[in-house]
Formats: structure tokens, C-alpha cells, sequence
């Protein structure tokens, strides 16, 4: 996931863009990416997690939930990513060695753990990526929820009308194929339904890239980018 995809997830997490299920595939990140949580991270650790009395605020505590999850899930990606650029650089010094000295450098650097790769490495790699996507994923959609006010007027209506607590809900799943949020309020693993309210939010791969340069260029996400 190249820098500006990294960024671009987060920032539309923040603001309550949606991106689409494969949006992060086969991209590359790095450390760099981490300059957009910092923001999030605070408000993370500033939330006051109170139960919810509307959809709205059921909604921002999920988004910051899942936000909490996202730093820690970058976290990982930086390190998984350090380990495969490391092992993946050999490339480039292979296309420069064209002496003796050079190429027998570049074999017993080869032999070394530090530029080999392992399969578990790859899997750590890939499963790191997955969960960045995943965790923006749902952040930005809790966001874009939140700020939709027919969704979280049809939410607490509906609280209001079956005699629910909207804070007291046991569970809520966004799948974004189906855009469709489930909310559930006991432990018989049935839900009710909310789906095709977040359409417009939707981000594919190259809004979160576009999204990426913006926020580099400066300095922070907006709903507008």
C-alpha cells in the first residue's frame, strides 16, 4: 500500500468516507501513514465512553472504537512492512551490481535472514494490510453514519417506537458490498436492518490515493478532499 493509499484510508475513516471492499489490494505502505492518526489517536484517548441515548452517539463510539483499532493495526503494518521493503530492496541492488566485488556483496547479503523472506512473512504482510483496510473500513463508515441524519432519525424512531435504550444494543456489523448496517438488541443473534444509506460516502482506490496527496499536501483530512 504505497504512502498516500495508507493516508487516504484513515483520512476518509475520519470524515466518514466508505472504501470499497479490495480498495487497499496489493499496495504497500510505510511508517510514513502514521502522520495522519495522530489527530485520531488523541481523540481516542480523550473519548468518554458513556452509553449512548441516540444513534448518533452510538454510531461516534464505534467510529472511535474502531479508529482505536485501526492505530493499533498500523502499528503492525509498519512493522510487517519494514521487514518486506528490507528483504525487497535486494531488487535494486541487484540491478547495480555489475562487478564481482558488487555481486559477491549482493550474495551474501541474499544469504542473510534480514534480506530473505519467508512465507509467514508475507502472510504477516498481507493479514497486516487486511486489517487496515478492514478497521478504516468500518471507522469510516460509523463516521459517515453518524452524519447521516435520515439513518440515525430511522435508528432512533425505531428505538423509540419498540421501547429500546438505543445504548444498550449487543452488537452492529457494517457490511459495505450490501451497504447495510445491523444493529442488534439482545443475545438471540437476530438484528434489525438499515442498508443503502451510505452510497455517496463510498471510496474506491483511487479516491483514498487522491486522498492520500491531500492530506500530505496539507496536513490533515477533510470531508471535502
Amino acid at each position: 500500500m504505497s504512502i498516500n493509499l495508507g493516508i487516504g484510508a484513515v483520512g476518509y475513516a475520519e470524515v466518514g468516507g466508505v472504501i470499497v471492499d479490495g480498495a487497499l489490494d496489493g499496495s504497500k505502505v510505510t511508517e510514513a501513514m502514521m502522520v495522519a492518526y495522530e489527530d485520531a489517536r488523541d481523540s481516542v484517548l480523550a473519548h468518554d465512553y458513556a452509553t449512548a441515548t441516540n444513534a448518533n452517539q452510538l454510531f461516534i463510539q464505534e467510529h472511535t472504537a474502531a479508529m482505536n483499532s485501526l492505530v493499533d493495526a498500523v502499528d503492525v503494518l509498519g512493522d510487517a512492512t519494514s521487514i518486506l521493503m528490507t528483504a525487497t530492496s535486494v531488487a535494486a541492488f541487484a540491478e547495480e551490481a555489475d562487478t564481482r566485488p558488487e555481486q559477491v556483496a549482493l550474495q551474501e547479503m541474499i544469504a542473510t535472514d534480514e534480506y530473505s523472506l519467508d512465507i509467514s512473512e508475507v502472510e504477516d504482510y498481507n493479514n497486516a494490510l487486511d486489517a487496515v483496510a478492514g478497521y478504516a473500513q468500518q471507522a469510516g463508515a460509523f463516521m459517515a453514519a453518524a452524519n447521516n441524519t435520515d439513518l440515525t432519525t430511522s435508528i432512533d424512531n425505531y428505538a423509540a417506537n419498540n421501547n429500546i435504550m438505543i445504548g444498550s444494543y449487543t452488537s452492529i456489523t457494517y457490511t459495505q458490498s450490501i451497504d447495510e448496517f445491523v444493529i442488534a438488541w439482545d443475545d438471540s443473534g437476530y438484528g434489525t436492518g438499515w442498508n443503502g444509506y451510505l452510497t455517496d460516502d463510498m471510496r474506491d482506490a483511487e479516491a483514498v490515493y487522491g486522498a492520500g496527496a491531500y492530506i500530505l499536501q496539507n496536513g490533515s483530512a477533510s470531508a471535502g478532499m
